[in-house]
């Protein structure tokens, strides 16, 4: 049976890259498999649409629902951002660099998590490790992976690990200006001309269950805030209705990569505990946290020990 590979709900381009790159390497290796992805190609985010033209790589096959498949998952291992059914599949290997979610297995399999900024990372590794060489291809998508996971290596998330992969992931994909690459992914990834607000907050979107609480945290990655000046209120209204959907809280945070900070616009049950677990006030319906770049690193860990996970 074929295995399909796939990353977490609403894709990024780590996601979607460390599907083709895994199931490449499972291919190479003498195992069937291909890539997929949680969402319909014209729905993918600008970032990845345009890293996958960049570099000619292949859009993964669309896959929702994954009951009685075998399946390898990358970018995630948390059942709130699986496929539906995911616990009638047979979930053979999961490649990670977040926090080990809660999805079980029957039978021991391949399972590789580090504290890397980027799954990307993780890949390169094991390229390595089975002595295959990488696709050229297959590099530039993983090597645009990194850049975009680590903000160009401004996320607190960044390690030594990281740069060393786009070091040689650079080298092998052709690329001679990774600086110039990360600012045509960012222009792509901050265009919001003709988005509609709820294409807008679930571009970068995941949900997580705090102590019985569902909080959701989206995240916009712009060169200025101000590029989102003439939407606010729609989005603020779009993340009101996100909300009503049985979430206690839904937080976007709009990430300045020039001034490195976040503007998080909070809608919550208990806003005192949104303040308390980042330390500063909100204003109107949001608050100012300097240095915040990264959701899984800066954002969930300062919820879940204020929600008690």
């Amino acid at each position: 049976m074929t295995i399909c590979v796939t990353g977490h709900s609403n894709p990024d381009t780590d996601s979607v890259t460390s599907a083709i790159a895994f199931a490449a390497l499972l291919n190479a290796q003498g195992q069937s498999a291909k890539a997929c992805m949680q969402i319909s190609a014209d729905k993918l985010n600008p970032e990845t649409t345009m890293v996958l033209k960049r570099f000619g790589l292949a859009v993964p096959e669309e896959m929702m629902d994954v009951d009685g498949k075998k399946v390898a998952l990358v970018d995630f291992s948390d059942i709130g951002q699986a496929p539906a059914n995911i616990g009638n599949a047979d979930v053979v290997a999961i490649v990670d660099h977040h926090k080990v979610g809660d999805i079980t297995t029957n039978q021991p399999i391949l399972f590789r998590a580090e504290p890397v900024g980027c799954t990307g990372t993780v890949l390169n590794k094991m390229f390595k490790d089975a002595g295959v060489a990488i696709p050229k291809d297959v590099a530039g998508g993983m090597l645009a992976a990194i850049l975009s996971d680590t903000v160009n290596f401004k996320s607190p998330t960044c390690t030594p690990a990281d740069k060393e992969a786009v070091a040689e992931l650079k080298k092998v994909a052709g690329v001679d200006d990774t600086e110039s690459l990360f600012m045509d992914m960012l222009r792509a990834k901050s265009s919001i001309e003709g988005v509609s607000m709820k294409d807008l907050v679930f571009r970068d979107y995941k949900d997580f269950d705090m102590n019985g609480k569902k909080i959701g945290i989206g995240q916009l990655e712009l060169a200025a805030i101000d590029q989102v000046a003439g939407i606010r209120a729609d989005l603020v209204k779009a993340l009101n209705d996100v909300k009503k959907d049985g979430r206690h809280s839904v937080l976007f945070m709009l990430t300045d990569v020039v001034k490195e900070g976040t503007e998080l616009i909070v809608i919550s049950d208990e806003p005192a505990m949104i303040e308390q677990a980042f330390g500063a006030k909100i204003t109107g319906d949001s608050m100012w946290v300097g240095g915040m770049m990264s959701r899984k690193k800066q954002t969930v860990p300062p919820l879940q020990k204020t929600f008690g996970c």
